[in-house]
């Protein structure tokens, strides 16, 4: 039965002219509707170039210029609100036969003209009024890219690190802090495998250590093995995860990494003592820097 979409099939992409997202904010709007457009043309592979932050003349001319070394029938889509910006883009535009798509500019006149209303032409402004919401929103993409030791080059930029043996809570504990806004990586603990150096280089209050029951550590492991496949081996086996857990514990001590026990409590309470260590303060209603 056919589900109305394209099917997945391996062909040659015809090369088409780059497309220029060009914004005074983060080009998020623009890019977002061109890829929607792109996404019509399977076949084709046109390249998107964001160019962002243009707040002045000088940067429209030198996104002018990139444009035309870019080639025969390179375009412009932006969302420039700011009056001035916009006029200049569209001017040299025109003036250098580069075809242009004003996504912003259109309606923004209409209303201007419709409710008599002069408007304020601030790039970025709808990020900036709803910035708790976006904050969230990095805040879990950031944690969902950083999870299991992943990007370990950027853990500098993680608000809160969790460490712990496998199926301590980690990755659970860490998306529910996101959604609170904090930015969270998780590093998993193996014994007899050296920590990455990023770990040390950070400041230490930022660590948390997630230690658990054994009992409780082995009947999340099995269920993992049998919903899963995976050979069991020493990862279900207890005197291993005893072992685990102890040398876990000993880092902790010995790296003075504080540490909460996840044993029997749900993720709520995991991310409120977290917090607490993190910021010296109860409550869930503690908001990120």
């Amino acid at each position: 039965m056919s589900s109305g979409f394209p099917e997945n099939r391996v062909t040659a992409r015809q090369k088409g002219p780059p497309i220029f997202v060009v914004s005074g904010g983060t080009g998020a709007t623009a890019e977002l509707l061109a890829r929607t457009v792109l996404a019509q043309f399977p076949d084709v592979n046109i390249p998107l170039i964001l160019e962002t932050k243009v707040l002045d003349q000088k940067r429209v001319d030198a996104v002018i210029e990139m444009v035309l070394a870019a080639g025969p029938g390179a375009m412009i889509v932006h969302t420039m609100v700011n009056a001035g910006c916009r006029v200049h883009l569209e001017s040299a535009a025109r003036a250098a036969g580069i075809t242009t798509f004003d996504l912003a500019g259109p309606l923004i006149e209409h209303l201007h003209r419709s409710i008599d209303r002069e408007p304020v032409g601030q790039p970025g402004l709808y990020r900036y009024l709803h910035r708790a919401y976006f904050q969230r929103i990095e805040a879990i993409e950031f944690t969902v890219a950083h999870d299991d030791g992943k990007r370990i080059e950027e853990l500098s930029n993680a608000e809160i690190v969790l460490v712990g043996v496998s199926r301590v809570g980690k990755t659970p504990t860490s998306v529910y802090l996101s959604m609170l806004g904090w930015k969270v990586a998780n590093i998993p603990f193996v014994p007899g495998i050296d920590m990455p150096k990023e770990l040390f280089e950070i400041e230490r209050k930022r660590i948390v250590g997630l230690l658990s029951d054994p009992v409780q550590l082995l009947l999340h492991r099995k269920s993992r093995v049998s919903r899963t496949g995976i050979p069991e081996g020493s990862y279900a086996h207890r005197d291993e995860i005893v072992e685990e857990l102890r040398a876990a514990q000993h880092f902790f001590y010995r790296h003075n990494i504080p540490t909460i026990d996840t044993s029997d409590k749900p993720i709520e309470s995991c991310a409120e003592e977290v917090l607490e260590l993190i910021t010296g303060h109860r409550g869930r209603e503690i908001t990120p820097p």
